[in-house]
């Protein structure tokens, strides 16, 4: 009992990583298994499989109504039901990873049924360019290497189908042979998947009464930030670590030019946060929005 418990002990250790916001500001994070995102992957896999069924039986059904036993092959509306069907299943194959991964939780059904999600490994965020590459990549690590093996066309083609297996393979078992469990899509993208914290967020903190300080904050110093840097503060308060709270404050008081005394480092946080959503909450009602600092 010891044993695995020590064994389990090491692997979240090894697992664990930081990531460091364009502030600055290192945030801890754990890399997902190869179990998880293996799972992730095969709920997804079904999931799409379903949708496609659902979608072809609406089809046939569909077509029923409008085939013509005589000229079928030359029917118009036959055709028009071949082409959509080709492009439901070219959507099921790319449309549904590039939606969810694309969508502000960054991960799909699957992922987020595993509590695991899609992030940037850089100080960036996630973009659309980096999703789209590393879904991509999945032809040659999952359909092509699944049509290959149940096709058994490598069987056929001797030593030019071992090569074929073992080039496939590489692309297979990438994940391996990384620390990071990163697959090929992740390395070209500059993606990698973490795990996503699951946990009721208390009452937000901007209705909540707001401690002592004195600190008053212009449109001059609001302005500077957004949602995301709004949020990374959020879990910082809640994280409650003295040291990372004095390197946020060090940070923001250089961006809005103050000079940060020493003090009540949570007091002055907790203000700029009370202030910052209030300002964020109210332009929103009026149909403006401030993703983040670059905005």
């Amino acid at each position: 009992m010891t044993a695995s418990w020590r064994t389990m002990q090491r692997g979240l250790v090894r697992n664990r990583r930081e990531l460091v916001t364009p502030e600055g500001l290192a945030l801890p994070l754990t890399i997902a298994s190869r179990g998880a995102r293996a799972g992730a992957l095969l709920l997804d896999l079904t999931l799409i499989l379903l949708i496609l069924l659902a979608l072809s039986l609406s089809l046939l059904a569909l077509g029923l109504g409008v085939i013509d036993a005589e000229s079928a092959s030359a029917n118009p509306a036959v055709e028009l039901l071949v082409v959509l069907f080709i492009l439901i299943v070219f959507l099921s194959r790319y449309g549904y990873f590039l939606y969810f991964e694309l969508s502000p939780r960054g991960a799909t059904p699957g992922k987020r049924a595993m509590g695991i999600r899609v992030a940037a490994r850089g100080d960036g965020r996630l973009t659309a360019e980096a999703v789209i590459a590393r879904n991509l990549m999945r032809d040659a690590e999952v359909f092509i290497p699944a049509i290959f093996l149940m096709s058994g066309i490598g069987s056929s083609m001797g030593v030019t189908g071992f090569a074929a297996a073992v080039w496939l393979a590489v692309f297979v078992f990438f994940p391996f042979f990384n620390r990071d469990n990163l697959r090929a899509g992740d390395l070209i993208a500059g993606t990698w998947v973490i795990e996503a914290e699951r946990r009721a967020l208390p009452q937000a903190m901007s209705v909540s009464e707001t401690p002592g300080g004195g600190f008053r904050f212009g449109d001059a110093e609001l302005s500077v930030y957004g949602e995301h840097e709004l949020h990374v503060l959020e879990q910082v308060l809640r994280d409650n670590n003295p040291s990372a709270q004095r390197q946020v404050l060090e940070a923001i008081c250089r961006k809005i030019g103050w000079q940060p005394g020493q003090g009540d480092d949570r007091a002055f946080l907790e203000s700029f946060y009370a202030a910052l959503r209030s300002r964020l909450e109210g332009d929103m009602r009026f149909g403006k929005r401030k993703k983040d600092k670059f905005s």
